[in-house]
């Protein structure tokens, strides 16, 4: 399948892997990815190609309603973890008991929380992050050049403000497939 992700990224989608093109994992076995701009659910299957082809076991939560049947055996086959969303869960936790539970575990998460214009992301990566003690690496879904820019491995600081202001600026310029998103 490796083969057939890259004739469909590079040759026949044209897209290409800039910056940290293997996502350090080589010495990075748990982190959080986050996605920006998701504006599409083509973001879905970019993501899918890319980490096929650099060979990077990447996971994702989801509403445990997605893994019931039919769809739920692939989900949890391409990296996928039930998570319960009922109000009053405290998510993070649930997600840090994840990184605690597992020798590799890179969790892809989109800071806006929906393929929707928001004016500012969620912070529940952040909190992850800084819960589980690894990196943040930002990757962007540029659909405008048709890239995918991969960052080194960035570890939260204690200066919140600072940290967000530093990785919005690794995706400016940066257009979605769904341009008034963006």
């Amino acid at each position: 399948m490796r083969w057939l992700s890259k004739l469909i990224y590079f040759k026949l989608l044209g897209w290409k892997i800039v910056g940290n093109t293997n996502f350090s994992k080589d010495t990075i076995k748990k982190a959080v990815i986050i996605a920006v701009p998701h504006t599409s659910w083509h973001d879905f299957y970019i993501g899918l190609m890319l980490r096929k082809i650099v060979d990077i076991r990447v996971n994702f939560v989801g509403k445990k309603e997605l893994f019931k049947w039919p769809f739920g055996y692939y989900f949890k086959a391409v990296g996928g973890r039930p998570i319960d969303r009922t109000p009053g869960q405290n998510k993070v936790q649930t997600i840090v008991k994840l990184f605690e539970n597992e020798q590799e575990f890179r969790l892809a998460l989109a800071p806006e929380g929906t393929r929707k214009k928001v004016e500012q992301w969620k912070t529940g990566f952040y909190y992850i992050a800084k819960a589980a003690k690894v990196p943040i690496i930002m990757f962007t879904l540029d659909f405008k050049n048709k890239q995918n820019k991969v960052s080194e491995p960035f570890y939260p600081t204690d200066n919140k403000d600072a940290d967000f202001k530093f990785m919005k600026s690794f995706f400016e310029g940066v257009q979605g497939k769904v341009k008034s998103y963006s």
